[in-house]
């Protein structure tokens, strides 16, 4: 099966950070699950709540792979999602709006368009004080947070113009946009933070 190693690098520290984070929470939406790593980790270990995947179809057979391999109750195979076109959908489980959006390491990845479609979308779908929770590397300050995080975004940008380390400030002034303030904010291994939005 298709791996990732930066999952495996930072699934334990997430996890500590969701089971806080997470523990009136009843139906997670993550958006952009890549080989799904993340969501068979998770799941098993927050048993009170469902986990719902979802990436471009391109993504399913490896986020099936996986889940094949390590089911859980509480996880949801993949949905169809792309932001280009899409909007959140329901929670299959209870019919009603997920309480979280859940993504890691891809606000880097796509265009600042759909990272603002990513946050107008949260806006308008999450219930009061539902989360949008985010994992990734981001720029503080106007500044890269490590040489390493420098390197990483000139290989992003030359890869795709349309991508590179997000600005901090932005993501922040963004969010307020569509009712959704910063709550809380993680340093995490390997220069990476994990963002707690919630909706008000």
């Amino acid at each position: 099966m298709p791996f990732s190693q930066a999952c495996e690098n930072n699934k334990q520290p997430i996890l500590e950070v969701l089971q806080k984070e997470l523990k009136d929470s009843l139906h997670v939406l993550e958006i952009g699950s890549g080989t799904g790593q993340h969501s068979v980790y998770f799941a098993p270990r927050l048993t009170h709540l469902t986990w719902q995947t979802s990436d471009v179809l391109a993504h399913h057979a490896t986020i099936s792979a996986w889940h094949t391999a390590y089911p859980a109750h509480n996880l949801y195979a993949p949905l169809a999602f792309d932001l280009v076109v899409n909007s959140l959908p329901m929670s299959l489980a209870s019919n009603q709006p997920y309480d979280t959006v859940f993504t890691a390491n891809t606000l880097h990845i796509i265009s600042w368009s759909l990272v603002e479609k990513l946050f107008e979308l949260g806006g308008n779908a999450l219930p009061i004080n539902g989360k949008l929770i985010i994992y990734g590397p981001f720029n503080e300050n106007g500044h890269y947070t490590s040489a390493g995080n420098q390197q990483f975004d000139n290989s992003l940008r030359q890869r795709d113009p349309k991508s590179a380390i997000r600005h901090l400030e932005d993501i922040v002034a963004l969010a307020k946009t569509h009712q959704l303030k910063l709550s809380d904010k993680y340093a995490m291994p390997a220069n990476n933070q994990l963002l707690v939005f919630q909706k008000q």
